[in-house]
């Protein structure tokens, strides 16, 4: 594990410069109160982070460019999405508010804590990266082949599950209606998914390497928090609280979360 010791002060001066970065994006919500703000302050910092650090650990410097650069695509990609879609001339999303009327005065503490816990998200979340980063072995294992292939279909679907998304909502004839178009007629998180699937994609990378199975963390957190914490379900209690029955009926014939053909009962 010796390999690994020296890396504990880079994370956390990642973890303080991102902490400060993050207390940034809090004052900019503060100004236009949306919280949407700590999603692109997440995105961002994951995206500059990558391309920081690859050029400064050790390992190949083909595959340190290369994983920075699937750092940076994930990371810019989901923040220009989130910025043009969901913050810019935008009200702040329902489930941000739901969370302050129920914090009453608290809310701007809670708030905060959430940017904050983006910053330690930065930190987390990369350790799968810094991991394949500093990979001894020469490139290319047929595992980094494989998982670089899962990444691309990943990063693909997302985008695809996003454009879906925007496009349905730009006709005002949808308003008020459930997307059921593309890859949401077989999932009703396929971003979700995909999401997911990026993670996952660096553990195929990662196997069978030094300390590779610390990669699952990214998947775990990220899964996990996608299906138990401020994914599908803060989602769907805005669906069902804006399109009743209709979401309903999506609910009970469309896979929640894995892509699947919807009953046909």
């Amino acid at each position: 594990m010796s390999f690994l010791l020296p890396s504990f002060d880079m994370l956390v001066s990642v973890w303080l410069s991102a902490a400060l970065v993050m207390f940034g994006f809090w004052c900019v919500q503060r100004v236009h109160q949306n919280a949407g703000y700590a999603d692109l302050g997440f995105c961002l910092l994951f995206g500059v982070v990558s391309i920081v650090l690859a050029s400064i650990l050790q390992g190949d410097p083909l595959r340190r460019g290369l994983l920075a650069g699937m750092g940076a695509i994930y990371g810019f990609r989901l923040a220009w999405y989130l910025f043009v879609h969901r913050i810019y001339g935008q009200f702040e999303d329902a489930r941000y508010q739901t969370i302050r009327r129920k914090m009453g005065g608290w809310a701007q503490f809670g708030v905060f804590a959430y940017f904050q816990g983006q910053a330690i998200a930065v930190v987390i979340l990369f350790i799968p990266l810094f991991v394949l980063m500093i990979n001894p072995y020469p490139p290319f294992a047929w595992s980094e082949i494989l998982g670089m292939m899962l990444w691309l279909l990943a990063i693909s679907g997302e985008a695809l599950a996003d454009y879906q998304l925007c496009h349905f909502r730009q006709n005002l004839k949808n308003i008020g209606a459930t997307c059921r178009h593309g890859l949401w007629r077989y999932s009703r998180h396929p971003n979700y998914f995909f999401e997911g699937l990026v993670w996952c994609s660096y553990v195929v990378m990662a196997v069978g390497i030094p300390y590779g199975w610390y990669t699952v963390i990214g998947p775990v957190v990220m899964i996990g928090a996608l299906l138990k914490v401020s994914g599908i379900p803060f989602a769907e209690a805005q669906a069902l609280a804006s399109r009743g029955d209709d979401y309903r009926e999506y609910q009970r014939v469309t896979s929640a979360f894995i892509p699947w053909f919807p009953k046909k009962f």
